[in-house]
């Protein structure tokens, strides 16, 4: 191709509307953030309350589990004090500002292993102070960030991302959630007797299945009074766990020795050698600067594609978010928040995955609207129905409260409190999140069908059967083929079964890859399954198939839906119901698929994206 017309090419790319022009969706988010700011205040209820305590529970105790490491693997560098400042900060600045306060932030498990490699780098090899070139690092992430916000990073990245991969990460957390309580229970039989290691086993079961229990108390009707049941539902993470906090200090128990958390006593850093936080970056030499670009790259990669994902997840139709949302401004600041922590010399945080979908869980209600359905004619001016859809709270108290009160166990009395929690609780909480971001997962529904028998299986669109009885007998009379739509056969969901197949055998490949050194890159593993679903998918998989149990995570219709519209044959709508109306009226949400069952996730909203 001639150097002009490259060049030429090259120009259009940042060209008004072009994916490359600086600053567009920059501009869109700040237009947005003011239509939603004042009306984010005014929600405020007992739900709002409890989502609040909900959510600290289930941020901070996580975030004290990987500070254990990151004492024991930075040099103490880092420790209880640090993580817990970055949490609470990072969340009350997020919600403040952010656009989109659904998004929970904290500091994650890769995170902490790249800054463990990190320190072992500094410390064995390069032989430089830690804290400066981790500094530095969050420096240059800091930039980056900014970079990929100013050039609408999300327009050319995450709008190609489907739910094959969301639902993927989603499962890879659940199952990363299990195994931290495996290992705190691991680490109770090492380091405790066997007596104490039984009754942590047992804790740890009590905590999660007396949450579970609680949680499903709004349908204990007609045991206790309505507001009674509400109460117990809301709060059960927050109760079974003070239960279990409390009743290992009383009677026999508290003579059994117990492992729990280690805290700090004093509002300093964790090093002997730091008095303040704060950290003389500049006196870095200028090479060390310059390398820290590298795990700065890293950091960025990791940061963006999680906090999109946690920011996707907790948004996606099924929670009803109609408020305007916005990407390009939150990367930006959670770049500022980035740069904040490394010149504090603390952890930086940023989006959490189950925490942020289970926050906009916590957060679902009983909508009424009064809807006017259009008059037959005749003079008829219509009527008006009520119909009740289920979506979340779109307000900023619950991430406001519980990250003010997470920042307020950074004082020595509540840390001294906080110490009290024994580590069998926190493997408990840990099962509890993981039987909750498993239990909305499409890929449990789709598990569960495989063990289903044919004829107790929901009806599959008419495409799908159709293809299907036509491939199992060529001489089938049209009329048979018509009846076969509605009566599932195994041959009919075999390529539905293979493909929720191939997403756990790569959930489980990733997961296995977060246990190794490479533990730090699963991102770029998540991120390589975009273009694999795009290129390599339709060639193993049916294109109706692939549009019934697949859809754009977060914009309207399908890959096959797009493809069709590319070569003007328009969508054929069949399948996951993300494209035109579904059976009630309602507008496709992108979500409804082979994997729910009788579970319906069917929403009647129009979510915005910006």
């Amino acid at each position: 191709m001639p150097f002009p017309s490259r060049l030429s090419r090259l120009t259009s790319l940042f060209a008004p509307a072009a994916p490359l022009q600086p600053f567009r969706l920059l501009r869109q988010d700040l237009r947005n953030l003011p239509a939603r700011y004042a009306s984010d205040w005014r929600v405020f209820n007992q739900l709002v309350f409890a989502s609040a305590v909900y959510v600290f529970f289930t941020n901070l105790l996580p975030g004290i589990t990987f500070a254990s490491d990151l004492y024991n693997l930075t040099g103490r560098n880092w420790g209880t004090i640090e993580v817990v400042l970055s949490t609470g900060v990072c969340g009350v600045v997020f919600s403040l500002f952010s656009i989109q306060p659904l998004t929970i932030l904290g500091v994650t498990g890769p995170f902490s292993i790249l800054a463990e490699n990190i320190y072992t780098l500094c410390h064995t090899t390069f032989h430089i102070p830690f804290l400066p070139f981790m500094a530095w690092s969050l420096l240059h992430a800091a930039w980056l960030h900014y970079l990929l916000a100013i050039f609408n990073a999300h327009d050319w990245t995450m709008r190609y991302v489907t739910t094959f991969s969301t639902e993927i990460f989603s499962l890879l957390n659940s199952i990363i959630y299990v195994h931290k309580a495996i290992q705190e229970l691991q680490r109770a039989h090492t380091n405790l007797s066997f007596a104490a290691f039984l009754y942590s086993v047992i804790g740890a079961i009590g905590t999660c299945l007396l949450a579970i229990v609680l949680s499903t108390a709004e349908r204990w009707k007609p045991l206790f009074h309505r507001y009674v049941r509400m109460g117990l539902a809301e709060y059960a993470a927050a109760i079974s766990i003070i239960v279990f906090i409390a009743l290992p200090h009383a009677g026999e128990l508290a003579h059994l020795d117990k492992e729990t958390l280690h805290v700090s006593t004093s509002f300093r850093p964790t090093a002997a050698d730091r008095r303040v936080f704060f950290v003389r970056f500049w006196e870095l030499p200028g090479e060390w600067i310059a390398a820290a670009l590298v795990p700065g790259f890293i950091i960025t990669a990791l940061f963006f594609f999680d906090h999109e994902v946690s920011s996707i997840i907790c948004t996606v139709s099924r929670y009803g978010t109609r408020k305007p949302g916005g990407f390009a401004w939150d990367i930006v600041l959670l770049g500022t928040t980035t740069a904040l922590c490394g010149v504090l010399g603390i952890p930086p945080a940023n989006g959490l995955l189950p925490q942020a979908p289970l926050h906009a869980e916590s957060l679902m209600h009983d909508d009424k609207e009064a809807i006017t359905l259009a008059g037959g004619g005749d003079g008829d001016g219509g009527h008006t129905e009520t119909r009740v859809s289920r979506r979340v709270y779109e307000q900023r108290w619950s991430h406001l409260l519980h990250a003010v009160g997470i920042l307020a166990f950074t004082s020595p009395p509540l840390m001294r409190v906080l110490g009290l929690t024994p580590t069998s609780v926190l493997a408990g909480l840990f099962l509890f999140m993981g039987e909750q971001s498993l239990a909305v997962n499409p890929i449990l529904y789709r598990t569960f069908q495989m063990l289903t028998p044919p004829s107790e299986l929901p009806a599959l669109p008419p495409a799908l059967t159709r293809s299907s009885a036509s491939s199992s007998s060529s001489t089938a009379s049209q009329s048979q083929s018509q009846n076969a739509s509605t009566l599932p056969t195994p041959l009919a969901y075999l390529p539905i079964h293979l493909y929720t197949l191939s997403q756990i055998l790569i959930t489980t490949l990733i997961f296995i890859v977060t246990l190794t050194k490479a533990g730090p890159a699963f991102p770029i593993i998540i991120i390589a399954l975009v273009p694999i679903r795009l290129k390599l998918m339709n060639k193993l998989w049916n294109r109706e198939v692939l549009r019934y149990v697949d859809a754009w995570a977060c914009r309207e219709g399908t890959v096959e839906d797009e493809e069709d519209r590319r070569k003007g044959l328009g969508g054929s709508g069949n399948g996951s119901g993300s494209s035109g109306a579904d059976d009630d009226g309602g507008v496709g949400d992108g979500i409804r698929r082979s994997g729910e069952g009788e579970w319906d996730w069917e929403w009647g909203g129009d979510g915005e994206w910006g």
